[in-house]
């Protein structure tokens, strides 16, 4: 079996293990990545861009559709819409092509050696690849980096069918070339939340199961009040507290159970899973190495070493948050540490960001948080149905709120719904972690009329000076 050498081996070319290669190329160091699939890994291939691009065209059908039933408070009128799902389905595909295809444009830019096949690990600093349509080879490498990202959590009785069957991962929910007539997804955290609007928007007759008492359990319940005000709006069924127990026998339904009460059945021709993803930690020999581990996930410092010297780990599989930029952070930060800098990831705030219908999004620490911190502070809101550009685009639910100390102002978190704060995300993190107190966002020219006007408006709301609510 030949062997290679290269300084840095990269395992994984999702959104962190592909940064980390570019950046340790810019910096001298001979780079080789490996992937087993599509260069930008979940996120780029069937994750985060193909469901944004869902997202919007389901929002423009429903504009459309809007029209066509003449309730457009804009005036506007229009025929019937029809969705040709197939062209719909190949522009998302263009989409995502043009930028996995830009992944591998800038690493064959910056020459890092890109090898095709699946790795499995030998010792800390051998890997054999398995290529198709090649001979196995080893790489030796000085630095073993593991970014081998997350997978869709599957249920007991719920097992996924990528052959066509009813029970589908949100990978198989991205690509159906046919409409669901009735889809129902368990589980009503955000990705199940995005799919599942997505879905409904496009015409289908869509059911949530969430086994916690509410939507989007993992964020404050005042945030996602208009989360569920607009899945009602929309024709969407949720039941909450309960459990997915299996399809039924003729496999067109899904039965569910709320603690001891009885069964009942939704009808489904789809069954969307999304209870959640964990490390991929499986299917590379991982365990061979013997790291520590927190649970499933990799346990790293706040340089992204694992337990042994020369083997880094960062993303998914090091376990959460599960966010594309936090793995493209600690991707840099890791090429940077072998170049010899003294770096580490210490953010003050991640951005988090679910777009669902209106859009959320949390940066930094919420009230609670910082109550459970044993910290002393202020917090105000301004709602959007103050907000001129907001009213000018139909988008006057939701609200911008900010956390700041009570004794110097400096400011902690922001936290976000309504539609179009996804883009809201930079500047609030910006703020919190170029530590920004109220009165410099208070006192900082936002343009009008922008949503970003709300951000000024609350953190001048805190300080008692409130002009426009």
């Amino acid at each position: 079996m030949k062997t290679h050498t290269t300084h840095l081996l990269v395992i994984g070319g999702g959104p962190g293990g592909y940064v980390a290669a570019i950046r340790a190329a810019q910096l001298g160091i001979a780079t080789t990545l490996v992937e087993g699939q599509a260069l930008g890994g979940s996120c780029l291939n069937v994750g985060c861009i193909p469901s944004k691009a869902l997202i919007h065209a389901a929002q423009q059908f429903e504009a459309a559709v809007r029209a066509g039933s003449g309730h457009s408070p804009l005036g506007i009128r229009a025929g019937a819409p029809a969705m040709d799902l197939a062209v719909m389905q190949q522009w998302k595909d263009g989409v995502v092509g043009r930028l996995t295809g830009g992944v591998g444009a800038l690493l064959r830019k910056h020459g890092v050696e890109v090898v095709s096949g699946w790795a499995s690990i030998v010792d800390g600093k051998t890997v054999e690849v398995a290529r198709e349509g090649a001979e196995p080879a080893r790489w030796r490498c000085e630095h073993l980096l593991l970014a081998t990202g997350s997978e869709a959590i599957e249920l007991p009785g719920l097992p996924f069918d990528k052959g066509g069957g009813p029970v589908v991962s949100s990978t198989e929910a991205l690509a159906f070339t046919e409409l669901p007539r009735r889809l129902a997804v368990v589980g009503a955290g955000y990705i199940g939340l995005e799919l599942g609007t997505a879905w409904r928007k496009l015409g289908a007759e869509v059911t949530i199961i969430e086994a916690t008492s509410r939507v989007l359990p993992a964020y404050e319940e005042e945030l996602c009040k208009p989360v569920l005000a607009s899945l009602r709006r929309l024709g969407i069924t949720v039941h909450t507290n309960y459990s997915a127990e299996g399809m039924t026998r003729s496999s067109d339904g899904l039965r569910v159970r709320s603690g001891h009460a009885d069964e009942f059945v939704v009808p489904a021709d789809k069954v969307l899973v999304a209870v959640g993803r964990r490390p991929r930690t499986g299917g590379f020999n991982l365990e061979s190495l013997q790291l520590a581990m927190n649970g499933r996930a990799i346990k790293v410092d706040a340089r992204c070493r694992t337990s042994m010297q020369g083997v880094w780990a960062i993303g998914d599989v090091t376990g959460e948050p599960l966010l594309a930029h936090r793995a493209m952070a600690q991707g840099t930060v890791v090429a940077e540490c072998i170049a010899g800098q003294r770096r580490e990831f210490a953010p003050l705030a991640i951005p988090a960001v679910c777009f669902t219908d209106p859009e959320v999004v949390v940066v930094g620490q919420t009230r609670q948080a910082a109550t459970e911190a044993g910290i002393t502070h202020v917090s105000a809101h301004f709602p959007f149905v103050a907000n001129g550009r907001a009213l000018s685009v139909e988008a006057g639910e939701g609200f911008v709120r900010v956390v700041a100390r009570q004794d110097n102002h400096l400011i902690l978190g922001w936290q976000a719904v309504g539609a179009g704060v996804s883009e809201l995300a930079a500047a609030f993190t910006h703020s919190i972690e170029m530590g920004a107190r109220l009165e410099d966002v208070g006192a900082i020219i936002h343009a009008h009329p922008t949503l970003g006007e709300a951000m000024q408006e609350a953190a001048l709301r805190a300080l008692g000076q409130a002009i426009h609510v």
